[in-house]
């Protein structure tokens, strides 16, 4: 990738290493090209290496603008080695930090102190606990989408194209400390609520095709007459899928999801999946970088309340 110089690279690109790197001491000198770390949740999930892409490809674009550092850890909920990724960033006096945060309170610390170091921070996709936030001191834009909104959209077009009211459905959760995850369960909550469904349980499943699987499993096996799983994001929903021919339920319940990620499509288009919701994981990255750099020049982002909205869309057809 241009633009880049070996020594800065991080040896933890792939899945996130714990190892400390050996980088330059020094942030950015005027007229010397900043050095952006984007550090995200596990690169296992098709989401965030689209992320990645994005972000590389937006480096290439403009390589003389600034220098791209992108690492992810192995499982979504392994804060701990998000957390020393963060640490690592500040070692490395990167000029800025954009992050997705595996969970919304347990960052904060570690970007306090980040930003105390004098690293530009921006908040990506999962938001920080804005509560937290302000106990410390920090002010960090948030640039993403309104994930209760695109929940809301998925589980509306559920209701009103699969089930009628009294129908059992069951919610497959995220990490449940996140932001993110708590918003799009509020959203399909409203939406199954104002429909008049029956929800019959709300599962963590980690975000994990694995986990997503075994909390639907044990959903339908508790409840014969579930109609539909409303999973918070495409990963839990592959679960679902698997779950629900195993069960030999195929037709008979309903499976949506949100991130609209490759892996979904061809469910989309056999209904197996029945919706979900692409919140555009490239240009989120390339939002953020671009607040990042505004912020390291001194310049003012397009926050508003300390938000950067960015597109959520519903998508029923591949």
């Amino acid at each position: 990738m241009s633009g880049f110089r070996p020594a800065r690279l991080c040896a933890a690109i792939a899945l996130g290493a714990a190892a400390l790197v050996s980088f330059s001491n020094v942030h950015a000198a005027e007229g010397e090209t900043p050095r952006v770390a984007l550090v995200m949740k596990s690169l296992a999930n098709e989401f965030f290496r689209t992320m990645e892409d994005g972000a590389k490809a937006y480096q290439k674009e403009n390589p003389t603008q600034f220098e791209l550092i992108a690492n992810g850890i192995k499982d979504e909920t392994d804060t701990s080695a998000q957390i020393r990724i963060v640490e690592q960033m500040i070692v490395a006096k990167v000029d800025a930090l954009v992050i997705a945060p595996a969970d919304s309170k347990a960052l904060v610390p570690v970007i306090k102190k980040a930003s105390d170091a004098g690293i530009k921070i921006v908040n990506i996709d999962n938001r920080l606990d804005p509560e937290v936030v302000k106990s410390k001191g920090l002010d960090v834009p948030f640039v993403g989408p309104d994930n209760r909104k695109g929940a809301r959209l998925v589980g509306e077009y559920l209701a009103q194209n699969k089930l009628k009211a009294g129908d059992e459905v069951g919610i497959i959760e995220g990490v449940s400390t996140t932001t993110n995850a708590q918003q799009r369960t509020a959203g399909f909550k409203d939406a199954m609520e104002a429909a008049g469904m029956k929800i019959v349980g709300v599962q963590s499943g980690n975000w994990e095709i694995d986990r997503g699987n075994a909390v639907a499993s044990a959903m339908l096996n508790e409840y014969p007459d579930l109609k539909a799983l409303l999973a918070g994001n495409d990963s839990m929903a592959l679960g679902a899928v698997s779950a629900v021919r195993a069960a030999g339920k195929k037709d008979q319940v309903q499976v949506v999801g949100y991130d609209n990620i490759n892996a979904i499509k061809p469910m989309l288009k056999d209904g197996r999946v029945l919706a979900t919701a692409d919140q555009f994981a490239a240009r989120q990255a390339v939002f953020g970088i671009e607040a990042a750099l505004k912020l390291v020049k001194g310049e003012a982002t397009d926050a508003k309340d300390g938000v950067i909205e960015t597109p959520v869309e519903l998508v029923t057809k591949p």
